[in-house]
């Protein structure tokens, strides 16, 4: 890893210092980034109005930079457009600025409608999470962050998740997690950073999470607009964002005007079945991520990571992760706006070529009206979907592809909060040769309650 993390940091000062004396003709004092106004109640002892934000210095921008936006805000380091919408509620003290969001589905999923196989499940559960994030200025140039994640899944959905056909990753009581989406852990985020803006085009900084997420992937799926109608995780989250809840986190980033690079040091072990505790830190993985965002409409990323031991149940076993992502963000008039990501993610182990993953999604938002689809094809293996060996063959490789088509509807807004009505439906095709365990082309649906935040006018 070891070796990337210093390589990184010597190359950030070599280019910052000659970056730096090229701009330093244009600019002494780094100024925040553009004002937003907010929509939001106050609490008690904060301080309200648009524009006095910015005559007490609380820095209305990103949380990695003093001059770029709020809403190229992601997961962790991660970026998204400029132009993303952002749902959530802002709040800000002499020096603070706050801000809190999350998502609840309260639903009834049932995946596999004309039980065709044997491998459906079906429950009332409700996907959720709760975010909260403080930021300051620290003198002139620097900014001082704070971030905090939590969710109920465990206590909701229980140990084993919630039923999701062809999902897999993760375990309960000593045995693989499949056809399941594993739970969140209670506490997901705890992490702080630190940015020094050089120029208004050049930042250094450094992140630590406990738990917190590696430069590695694309923004976490629950952050991404183009995901945020959607309850389900995607087939592919352990081929792109599955490293977004690790137990030991170091990054060290730089950003040269539209481009970002950035290096981790992060425990490889994917959080054990204990989902309330503190796992662990093992800082035995590294990642390296390079982020371009050419205009305010498009976010991209390619990364590579070395994961070491990620299964508890197959602890000799390495992954080598690579992704690239694009994300498009167009808004529009009246609260209206089209959000779409792309992504494709392979991960390789010893002796073997790699899998891979293509996931394709969108979510169009028409003031109330939220409809929204996901398309994807992930490569799963033998072992991937605990399937046995002397029947199915060893080190099998089975496509899958899934196509999920939803929507919702704003019924009530309540003070900060929104509540839509919605479901959805997804369509599997996967090799004939599980048929005999899924049979053939199962659907899966599910109606629900979603409570969010309202969106935020920057």
């Amino acid at each position: 890893m070891h070796k990337l993390l210093p390589a990184l940091l010597i190359t950030t000062f070599s280019v910052t210092a000659t970056y730096a004396q090229h701009e330093h003709h244009q600019t002494d004092t780094v100024k925040p980034a553009a004002k937003a106004s907010h929509t939001g109640h106050d609490m008690p002892g904060m301080h309200k109005g648009h524009d006095s934000t910015m005559n007490m210095g609380v820095p209305m921008s990103h949380a990695f930079s003093l001059n770029l936006p709020m809403n190229r805000n992601g997961s962790g380091t991660g970026w998204l457009p400029d132009a993303s919408p952002m749902y959530g509620v802002m709040l800000h003290s002499k020096k603070w600025m706050y801000m809190i969001h999350g998502s609840v589905f309260l639903r009834y999923n049932k995946q596999d409608l004309g039980d065709k196989g044997v491998r459906g499940g079906e429950k009332w559960d409700a996907p959720n999470w709760l975010m909260a994030m403080g930021q300051r200025k620290v003198g002139q140039r620097g900014l001082f962050r704070f971030s905090a994640m939590f969710s109920l899944d465990a206590a909701i959905a229980g140990g084993s998740g919630y039923p999701l056909l062809f999902q897999s990753g993760e375990s309960w009581k000593g045995q693989p997690l499949v056809d399941r989406q594993h739970p969140h852990d209670l506490f997901s985020e705890l992490s702080i950073g630190y940015t020094h803006a050089i120029s208004k085009k050049v930042d250094i900084f450094a992140y630590i999470g406990y738990p917190g997420e590696p430069a590695l992937g694309s923004v976490a799926f629950m952050h991404r607009p183009s995901a945020l109608p959607n309850p389900d995780a995607p087939l592919s989250h352990h081929w792109n964002d599955g490293t977004h809840i690790t137990f030991g986190v170091a990054t060290l980033g730089v950003r040269l005007d539209k481009f970002k690079l950035e290096a981790s040091s992060f425990t490889g072990r994917e959080p054990d079945e204990d989902r309330y505790n503190f796992d662990k830190a093992r800082f035995d993985s590294w990642s390296g991520r390079v982020s371009y965002n050419p205009t305010a409409n498009w976010a991209f990323q390619v990364s590579h990571g070395y994961i070491k031991s990620p299964e508890a149940l197959h602890d000799d076993e390495n992954v080598n992760r690579t992704t690239a992502s694009a994300v498009y963000s167009l808004p529009m008039k009246d609260d209206r706006s089209l959000n779409v990501t792309a992504l494709w993610g392979l991960n390789k182990t010893a002796g073997h070529d790699g899998e891979h993953a293509v996931l394709l999604e969108g979510a169009l938002q028409l003031k109330k009206l939220a409809i929204y689809s996901r398309y994807e094809y992930v490569q799963k293996s033998t072992e991937e979907l605990n399937l046995d060996e002397s029947v199915y063959g060893h080190d099998v490789i089975f496509p899958v592809h899934a196509l999920t088509a939803g929507l919702n509807y704003t019924v009530l807004k309540a003070g900060p909060v929104r509540m839509a009505l919605g479901g959805h439906l997804s369509f599997y095709r996967a090799d004939t040769k599980l048929d005999g365990l899924y049979g053939k082309n199962p659907i899966g649906g599910q109606l629900y309650l979603r409570l969010y935040p309202n969106l935020m006018r920057m």
